[in-house]
């Protein structure tokens, strides 16, 4: 099998083991079940083909089933709707706009970094393939780290917060947000397979991450566009930003991150405290503050 039919066939096995079959409605045929989820058979009756014919699908083979077909295994399996794009993009159906053919370095146009910039009370990134950090505000790099510090290879989102111990005692729920950034990497290579630069990172994570390789091999997708993190941040405690995220127009592989708090909550305070001791000269452009509570040198 080829590397996307492989990719395939174990989302299909993992998403039938994960449906409740009492809640799918299913007659009773009186057999024992020895293992969780669906049967292939079940899932072909509820999608309506024959199960040689799912089963063929489930094993990789190189067949393309009509988008109805895929809709109605998309529901059979309960797949949310990152779930049936998943499906979509492993199977090689179209969906929406045309497969991104261009592997050009990403970059950030100067208007870009002038909007994070004017966002000064509120951090920000910019998010491209793979979770690449393209760019962050002076905010971003207090709350989070400074990624314009790192080597240029090392400025990922999900490589931080897997292989940077600051980053797992940064965030409260460490173990949600690191599910969170597994789940949209999975997503990322449902889209575009052949990326050699995401296979690489793939391929560390799962070396060098225990917590990354066992949540990778559950091979769960999700798009998460707003939630919420909780940090416990080194210089100004506890507090809970909420974040949204905008999907460029005319540019579907870059992302903006806007992180907000409420209002005369104890997590604005902590906010504006922060923003306060990273203020900065005319033209500084001031790193994270360091754990110690002393200034960090300016970039580069």
């Amino acid at each position: 099998m080829s590397g996307v039919n492989r990719e395939l066939a174990d989302f299909l096995r993992r998403a039938r083991g994960q449906v409740d079959p009492s809640r799918a409605g299913l007659p009773s045929d009186g057999r024992v079940r020895r293992v969780k989820g669906l049967r292939r058979e079940e899932v072909a009756l509820l999608a309506g083909v024959s199960t040689d014919y799912y089963a063929r699908l489930e094993q990789g083979r190189r067949i393309t089933p009509s988008p109805a077909v895929v809709e109605a295994i998309g529901r059979a399996l309960e797949l949310d709707e990152a779930g049936r794009t998943h499906l979509r993009d492993l199977i090689g159906l179209p969906a929406g706009p045309a497969p991104r053919r261009s592997r050009a370095v990403q970059r950030v146009r100067p208007g870009l970094h002038q909007l994070i910039d004017a966002l000064d009370g509120e951090p920000a990134l910019v998010l491209g393939r793979r979770t690449d950090v393209l760019a962050a505000n002076r905010m971003a790099k207090a709350l989070f780290a400074d990624f314009d510090e790192m080597p240029p290879k090392e400025r990922n989102y999900a490589r931080w917060i897997f292989l940077d111990e600051d980053a797992r005692s940064l965030f409260a729920d460490w173990r949600d947000q690191a599910r969170a950034a597994v789940e949209s990497l999975r997503f990322e290579v449902g889209r575009d397979p052949g990326d050699a630069a995401t296979t690489a990172l793939v391929s560390e994570l799962r070396e060098r991450s225990r917590d990354f390789d066992q949540w990778w091999v559950q091979h769960r997708v999700h798009q998460r566009t707003y939630g919420s993190k909780r940090l416990r941040h080194p210089l100004v405690g506890d507090l809970t930003v909420e974040y949204e995220s905008l999907v460029l127009p005319g540019d579907p592989d870059t992302v903006l991150y806007v992180y907000t708090t409420a209002p005369g909550s104890p997590s604005r305070q902590a906010m504006d405290i922060l923003a306060s001791w990273t203020v900065a000269g005319p033209g500084a452009r001031p790193g994270r503050p360091s754990r110690s509570g002393l200034d960090t040198e300016p970039d580069a």
